[in-house]
């Protein structure tokens, strides 16, 4: 009975070391499954993708987010960053304003992404704006816009006014883009065409245009029905010396050409000059109606140069190879070179900083030149704006555009306009 007793405590005690041992074990591999995952997540880059992939603005932003992917790929493929990879994390704000902040919250505190691309429209970025300022993040806004801000804490490879908004009204002003004496100015109500159509229309009167000449219009987000509208701007030039400058956003282009069109309106008897249509917009679009019609930006795919023909193939294979709509047929386009060209040189500002803190990247941002598919560009050394080219370009029946007017070197970025006051 006694041997029975200690045989019993025996195994107890035995029973009770062996549990210890594998409670000992299963800590050891959680906390080295757990050291792991922290190893890992030190070991990537987190970028963010800020753009609306469902909404009134999806026909614009998807192919942002397509573009920055295809970058990330090609740097990883290349070895990385300061012998980290990229790491994506991409969230859909869907078009709606106040989800944009939310998303960008939650990218820089539950995701700490070190870098986020993204933003289309002025009241997205707005949104987003205070966060990345309260929260010390990075972003980078590939849109030209209406100037007027400078944030510490967001990088601007888009156009500022002075590289988009006057030398397209110079342009038309001039001989050579049909000497206009009048301007309809419409657009989409929210902060960049308001701002851009007063800039427009204070340049214009500097220059001598009555404001008679000068009309403002504007509707909301994904308006349909542009007959009232047209028909106004068609009595507007009756008289053969007007032209349209468009500040119309997303989907709301394809109604607004297709009525132009419909009424008997050209670019020959009133040309539109846009600020927001490039050839991804084009493709939705029925372009044989639209020949001859204007666009001001800082690049366009039909830009002649080895190094842009080569990013214009990489993203129609890098469409094909994923599946992605449109595949092989797919465009670049302003935005989509810029948010290209701005994961290259944030990964030229890495290298320069030899780190991911922010603050010591944007240091190393500071008067960075670049050689991108457009061209060479660099980086102001204060205003975290880009020095770029002007192009003007006319729509052809392909959806292409024909260069036909270009600035004489790179144009310095002026955020703070003179017109804006």
């Amino acid at each position: 009975m006694k041997n029975l007793k200690f045989k019993k405590r025996n195994f107890v005690a035995f029973a009770f070391a062996i549990a210890m041992m594998l409670t000992s074990c299963g800590d050891a591999k959680k906390s080295k499954s757990t050291e792991t995952a922290v190893a890992a997540t030190d070991e990537t880059i987190k970028v963010g993708i800020l753009h609306s992939l469902s909404g009134t603005m999806a026909i614009s932003e998807v192919s942002l987010k397509d573009v920055v992917l295809m970058a990330i790929d090609e740097i990883n493929d290349a070895g990385g960053v300061l012998g980290k990879k990229l790491e994506p994390v991409i969230v859909d704000p869907a078009s709606d304003w106040d989800l944009f902040a939310e998303k960008a919250k939650e990218l820089l505190t539950k995701d700490k992404v070190d870098v986020t691309f993204g933003c289309w429209t002025s009241v997205s970025r707005k949104s987003v704006l205070p966060v990345y300022e309260e929260y010390k993040g990075l972003l980078f806004y590939p849109v030209q816009y209406e100037g007027q801000e400078q944030s510490p804490n967001i990088i601007y490879t888009g156009a500022t006014p002075n590289q988009q908004l006057i030398p397209a009204a110079e342009y038309l002003m001039s001989e050579d883009g049909g000497s206009y004496k009048k301007f309809y100015l419409i657009g989409t109500d929210y902060v960049f065409p308001r701002t851009a159509n007063k800039i427009l229309k204070n340049f214009l009167l500097a220059q001598g245009v009555p404001a008679e000449n000068i009309i403002e219009e504007y509707t909301p987000f994904h308006h349909q029905d542009y007959q009232t509208i047209v028909s106004k701007i068609k009595r507007f030039a009756s008289s053969g010396d007007a032209c349209v400058l468009s500040t119309v956003n997303g989907d709301s282009n394809v109604p607004f050409y297709k009525e132009f069109a419909n009424q008997g309106l050209s670019a020959t008897t009133c040309p539109i000059m846009a600020f927001s249509v490039a050839e991804d917009e084009l493709r939705a679009m029925d372009t044989e109606f639209l020949v001859g019609h204007l666009a001001a930006w800082n690049y366009y795919e039909s830009i002649k140069t080895a190094e842009n023909y080569k990013f214009v193939e990489k993203f129609k294979n890098y469409c094909e190879k994923n599946g992605l709509p449109g595949g092989k047929d797919r465009v670049t386009d302003d935005p989509i070179h810029w948010s290209y060209a701005g994961v290259y040189l944030y990964k030229a500002a890495l290298e320069k900083a030899q780190s991911t803190d922010v603050e010591k990247v944007i240091a190393a941002l500071s008067g960075l030149k670049l050689d991108v598919p457009g061209g060479e560009v660099q980086m102001h050394e204060t205003n975290h704006h880009l020095a770029k080219p002007v192009l003007i370009g006319e729509i052809r029946a392909d959806g292409q555009f024909d260069i036909i007017s270009e600035s004489k070197g790179l144009v310095v970025p002026e955020p703070f306009s003179q017109y804006a006051k």
